[in-house]
């Protein structure tokens, strides 16, 4: 794009007149904000669900919700949002995702109910989305702006730090906020941070082209393709309502699912403009096995996540606090991998890393038991940082290699939807493992699945023949 009717690039409107640096600090800054909220929020809250019980009335059941209704808004919202960011402009579709985070965190720290609540963390989970895609089409324009044919290595390497290695910090932050204010804190800690981008995006992000001609009701219907929104929407909503309703299977509900995914396939193969392209993800291999390597690995870092944190704090004794600050060697780790990795714009060796890494730790989970050292939990998750790692920077590399750049939008949301289907059955997995109780066989059993998981990644990554060239030699 663009097209007629449709806004202009930052690229575009700039008539190609390149900055002296295209991707300085100013740049780059609210993008990495933006992006970081979505992945602290899913994970922030795990510390606050009890205090809300408590502080609510509700049984602490019932705050599971908060989690989910964030994974739902999330996984709908990212590829919708990029989608909306090619027919409206990028910036704008930012700049409105950080005032929904800002109005959700207002909403969730005022809340006096559960409901208010949900709504709260639907808000935060809509307006969250629309940072990463929204991030790579204006780092995508910028590079086409100052006549890059990528952009630096070292810019996708910090989105990706911000968009996923940031997702385990809610874990002590959200500890930290609780201990020190109190659960509200978790809610409005998005207000300072969402004003913060806002204001940096204003005064540092180009601004999208105007509308050539003013659009109507159903041209932007069309053009968004509401009807594929909708039934993505639709479709997603009942698999993930099967898979948080795990160890219970609801068949009927997988069921519908499957009938709304093969109905939407059925509209969007006859679309103008399909907001799920299916002939690409038919044709385009290599990006469809990008999603499915980056949604298993990602099922396994979650399981890391959710299952050893509670396991540490059930059968070793630790609190919330005290789990969390044990992954942030994770953290660290998948972030020092990601940034050389990604400045050389490297795929097949990081992936491939992925994979072993990942088939190396969660065969050590197998060695975990009441009586094992503390350092061996370390260590396990350093392994795992280093497969997150080098996950997340390879496999955004072969998103930006393989997407159609007018597609870049929505493929971004795509990946980012992938891993939270990957998320929500790690969820699952410790879900229906952890029924009864937490136990060291119980770990053990989750330590299998991750290797059978681990086994398929190395398969198909070992098998991709399209990692055998360089993306830029494509």
């Amino acid at each position: 794009m663009p097209t007629s009717g449709l806004p202009t690039t930052p690229a575009t409107a700039s008539a190609g007149v390149p900055p002296e640096r295209p991707f300085s600090w100013r740049f780059t800054t609210p993008l990495f904000i933006g992006s970081a909220l979505n992945p602290i929020n899913s994970s922030v809250i795990a510390t606050a669900l009890v205090p809300i019980a408590h502080g609510l009335g509700v049984p602490i059941g019932q705050t599971a919700a908060l989690v989910t209704a964030l994974y739902l808004a999330s996984a709908i919202a990212q590829p919708t949002a990029g989608k909306a960011a090619e027919v409206f402009g990028p910036r704008r579709v930012f700049l409105t995702g950080i005032v929904l985070v800002a109005v959700g965190g207002v909403v969730g720290g005022a809340a006096q109910d559960l409901f208010t609540l949900l709504v709260s963390r639907v808000l935060i989970g809509l307006g969250t989305s629309c940072a990463y895609p929204t991030a790579m089409l204006l780092i995508r324009g910028r590079a086409r702006e100052a006549g890059l044919d990528r952009p630096p290595g070292g810019v996708l390497g910090g989105l990706q730090i911000a968009g996923t290695a940031t997702a385990s910090l809610g874990l002590p932050v959200g500890g930290v906020l609780v201990g020190a204010a109190g659960w509200r804190a978790v809610f409005f800690l998005n207000v300072p941070v969402a004003v913060l981008a806002l204001a940096a995006t204003l005064a540092w992000v180009a601004k999208d082209g105007p509308v050539s001609r003013p659009l109507s009701a159903r041209e932007i219907a069309s053009r968004l393709d509401a009807i594929g929104i909708a039934g993505f929407a639709a479709a997603m909503i009942a698999l993930l309502l099967f898979l948080f309703d795990l160890p219970t299977a609801h068949w009927y509900v997988l069921g519908i699912s499957v009938v709304l995914f093969a109905a939407l396939a059925g509209w969007e193969l006859r679309a103008r403009v399909p907001f799920l392209d299916v002939r690409l993800l038919v044709t385009n291999r290599a990006l469809t096995r990008t999603y499915l390597r980056y949604g298993l690995v990602l099922l396994c870092v979650y399981v890391v996540l959710y299952g050893l944190t509670q396991w540490v704090e059930t059968v070793r004794g630790l609190s919330e606090t005290e789990s969390g600050l044990l992954l942030l060697p994770m953290t660290l780790v998948s972030g020092i991998v990601i940034a050389p990795v990604s400045r050389r714009n490297l795929v097949r060796g990081p992936v491939i890393a992925a994979a072993v890494t990942c088939l190396i730790a969660s065969s050590g989970v197998l060695l975990l038991s009441s009586s094992a050292s503390l350092g061996w939990v370390v260590a396990i998750t350093v392994v795992f940082g280093i497969c997150m790692g080098a996950a997340a920077a390879g496999n955004q590399t072969a998103l930006y290699a393989h997407a159609p750049a007018e597609q870049l939008g929505t493929a971004s949301g795509l990946l980012r939807t992938f891993g939270y289907v990957g998320s929500i059955a790690a969820s699952a997995v410790t879900g229906i493992v952890f029924h009864t109780r937490v136990t060291d066989h119980g770990v053990h059993t989750i330590g299998w699945i991750m290797i059978g998981v681990s086994l398929a990644v190395v398969a198909t990554t070992l098998a991709d023949g399209t990692l055998r060239a360089r993306p830029a030699d494509r």
